[in-house]
């Protein structure tokens, strides 16, 4: 075979990195086993019984087969990039019309329903977004240090996942924040991925802790930063860390104070409410504006100084100091006015804000019992207590983990993530050796995609992320997320083939 240059070619099947494919196979058969396990006390049919999410399952995997066989071998790779503007486009529709087409499940109006059939548009959205990145991108004089560049990169991901969050969509508007390690990847500072770590911090501390404790850590970190950055360690040393360690102790030692100082009667009957009693001076400043009254008054001399040396790096610690205060100061209103009373109380459950084991916990509650009671080796294929006995909800979908754990124990859930952890290796080896940036890009887009919701999801069933409702790619039952991830993959799978045509 001679392509149009006139160079020998490799044959179209040689050419197919059959280990992906394999991978994917593999991973079909043991989510397709794994659902039947998980219902079929409940609906003790046959696995191939159409009626039951099993024979279901099955439809959906002979369907992916054909969606696999047709991006391989019928359409051409190319069309990938010439029309990712109108895919996204598309989706865009989608995304916008299901929220007043589509039916409401669960909360969330992510659906679309043809009598039988559900179909979710966001489940495809990470595909049309994994392409339009990848055709920006790999342009000609793209630099994703500048401007113009960055803010579509950021527009193009920003607008499916805004979109989706208003369905009520959590789990797959979060799925996004991956791609930030795709952008790291084709030169995104690594600045940007360690101030969203902070602003996740930051939150998670306001609302554990108090809002002293994370300005202080933010403070902390942000000098310790700027010490480093401009080589003046010692500082940090000698006039750094004692300002934290007071500060860290100041809340103690102002109670010691306030308590050496006003009488104990005038304690008793502020503590009781009593009316008419004057609140002494000492009692009405509180740490918090000590600390923040020191940092108002440090940073126009830090300001100055990096001004006079020409140091961008302190300017930018600055901003992003205020920008984190301000954040704290933020965080109790996205917390109770901007998130959803089900999303607030999964937050408090998870961070051990309340304990709720009958409601909003029970999900979490059962399934680590289930994957801690497999041990090992597991209780054996159709074995699992918790598993027959339907003690956890959706486990044929979102928390389809803990049936593999149960059953197939310690062995069985290790060889599931090691799977998983292969499948992104190969893809990422392969994207590496692409020629074209297209190729990389989208290649580095899928890894991210699924590597998000390998870590959300198992996260959600082992009790380290909140319950938000997000499957297992390739084993979760559902026609959509099945559908959804083969295209995804075989897209790559496809476009790696036709690089490796000729070479």
């Amino acid at each position: 075979m001679r392509d149009a240059g006139g160079h020998r070619g490799r044959g179209l099947v040689r050419t197919i990195d059959w280990s992906l494919v394999i991978c994917w196979l593999v991973m079909i058969l043991i989510g397709w086993a794994n659902i039947y396990a998980s219902v079929h006390s409940s609906d003790p049919s046959s696995i191939f019984d159409f009626s039951s999410r099993s024979g279901k399952q099955f439809v959906w995997m002979i369907t992916a087969m054909g969606i696999a066989l047709l991006i391989l071998f019928v359409i051409p790779p190319r069309i990938y990039e010439g029309f990712s503007l109108p895919i996204y486009v598309l989706v865009i529709g989608l995304l916008v019309s299901v929220i007043f087409l589509g039916i409401e499940v669960k909360g969330s109006r992510s659906w679309f329903a043809f009598g039988p059939i559900r179909f979710q548009p966001a489940e495809i959205s990470k595909i049309a977004t994994s392409l339009l990145l990848a055709t920006y991108m790999s342009q000609l004089g793209y630099r994703i240090g500048r401007m113009k560049d960055f803010l579509i990169t950021a527009m193009i991901i920003l607008l499916p996942m805004m979109i989706i969050v208003l369905q009520s969509e959590t789990g797959s508007a979060l799925v996004y924040v991956g791609f930030i390690f795709m952008l790291y990847r084709e030169g995104l500072s690594g600045w940007l991925i360690f101030m969203i770590g902070m602003a996740i911090l930051l939150f998670i501390l306001t609302l554990t802790a108090s809002p002293y404790i994370a300005i202080l850590t933010l403070i902390a970190v942000a000098s310790l930063c700027i010490c480093l950055y401009s080589g003046r360690a010692r500082w940090w040393i000698f006039i750094g860390i004692p300002l934290i360690t007071l500060f860290a102790f100041l809340p103690e030692i102002m109670e010691r104070i306030i308590q050496a100082t006003v009488a104990p009667d005038v304690l008793d009957a502020l503590s009781e409410g009593t009316e008419g009693v004057e609140v002494p001076f000492i009692m009405k400043v509180k740490p918090l504006y000590i600390l923040l009254g020191f940092t108002g008054i440090s940073l126009p001399f830090a300001a100055f100084q990096a001004f006079r040396e020409r140091n961008t790096f302190t300017h930018l610690a600055i901003i992003s100091l205020i920008a984190g205060v301000m954040l704290v100061f933020s965080a109790d209103f996205i917390f109770n006015v901007v998130l959803q009373d089900h999303q607030r109380k999964r937050i408090e459950v998870l961070l051990g804000m309340k304990e709720d084991p009958s409601g909003v916990g029970y999900n979490v509650r059962q399934s680590m019992i289930a994957i801690g009671s497999g041990g090992a080796f597991g209780k054996g294929y159709l074995n699992g207590t918790q598993t027959t006995y339907g003690f956890v909800p959706e486990q044929s979908t979102d928390f389809i983990f803990c049936t593999i754990g149960e059953e197939w124990g310690f062995m069985g859930s290790a060889a599931v993530i090691l799977l998983y952890v292969f499948l992104i290796w190969k893809i990422i080896k392969n994207a590496e050796k692409s020629r074209e940036a297209f190729t990389r890009i989208y290649g580095y887009c899928v890894a991210c995609c699924i590597f998000m919701h390998l870590f959300i999801n198992i996260g959600m069933t082992i009790g380290l992320m909140p319950v938000i409702g997000i499957p297992l790619p390739f084993i979760s039952y559902g026609g959509s997320s099945l559908w959804g991830f083969t295209a995804m993959l075989f897209i790559f799978i496809a476009l790696n083939r036709n690089e490796r045509k000729y070479f």
